[in-house]
């Protein structure tokens, strides 16, 4: 690539970022925390891509006498001004191109969030919190928590805690070890690439009848049943389902 097609492709990706984080579109890929991130980021790109157009186009600096260093150099070659590679493009091999693929991809594809076959993938990950004495659930009944919040508090508190409270769970049907299908919710550190599944076994009015990815909302209560999740041994939590309903899936799937 010369100059202005670097230009370009950065300008483009630039604009691109910017166009996801605009949107919730950006939710697929990085947490919310990081907006501000992507922003700045493609801002600078932008700005660099329009610098460095401007200064490739810019009307050439001439004068009737050169400079010093001009002459010198005029000297070194005879009378006759050395060769530079300004404005010839080098015959390089052409993988650059390649960049625009994530452009496209980013501007005209939306990807599905990270769902059931990633949950299937990766064992079960929940960690131990400070001492939940101190946190008691949100108010109102009932309580609307997290997926990862309820499986903390069964495990290491085990339900203390959440008591005979209800809980609201919002999360995605997925296939449990035993055939029946459970609620998961992916977690997510830093981006969707070290995304890990939180899951939740389900006892009392289990959903019948809908497909892996399907978005629910139960409401139940605590219960000290637990299974253990084959793929890493680690404990998968259970709730007592009251009710259910389908809902569509939130604007942030991650938690």
């Amino acid at each position: 690539m010369n100059r202005q097609a670097q230009a370009c492709v950065m300008f483009l990706f630039g604009g691109a970022v910017l166009r996801a984080t605009m949107t919730d579109l950006y939710l697929r890929y990085v947490k919310e925390g990081l907006r501000p991130f992507l922003i700045a980021a493609s801002l600078v790109l932008i700005a660099a891509a329009v610098m460095t157009l401007w200064y490739e186009f810019r009307p050439a600096f001439t004068s009737s006498e050169p400079d010093e260093a001009t002459a010198d150099r005029l000297d070194e070659v005879g009378g006759v001004p050395a060769a530079t590679d300004h404005g010839h493009s080098h015959h390089e091999p052409r993988v650059a191109w390649l960049l625009i693929l994530p452009i496209v991809g980013l501007l005209m594809v939306v990807p599905p969030a990270l769902g059931s076959y990633a949950a299937g993938q990766a064992g079960t990950a929940v960690t131990a919190a400070d001492e939940y004495e101190n946190l008691p659930l949100p108010a109102g009944d009932p309580a609307t928590t997290t997926l990862l919040d309820y499986a903390a508090r069964a495990l290491f508190d085990n339900g203390r805690s959440i008591g005979d409270r209800r809980v609201r769970l919002t999360g995605f049907l997925t296939p449990g070890p035993d055939g029946q299908p459970i609620l998961a919710r992916m977690v997510l550190s830093c981006c969707a690439a070290d995304g890990r599944p939180v899951k939740l076994g389900m006892t009392g009015d289990i959903p019948t009848g809908l497909d892996n990815d399907t978005w629910i909302q139960v409401v139940g209560r605590y219960t000290d049943r637990r299974g253990r999740d084959p793929i890493n041994n680690e404990e998968i939590p259970y709730v007592e389902v009251e009710s259910w309903r389908e809902v569509i899936a939130p604007p942030d799937p991650y938690e």
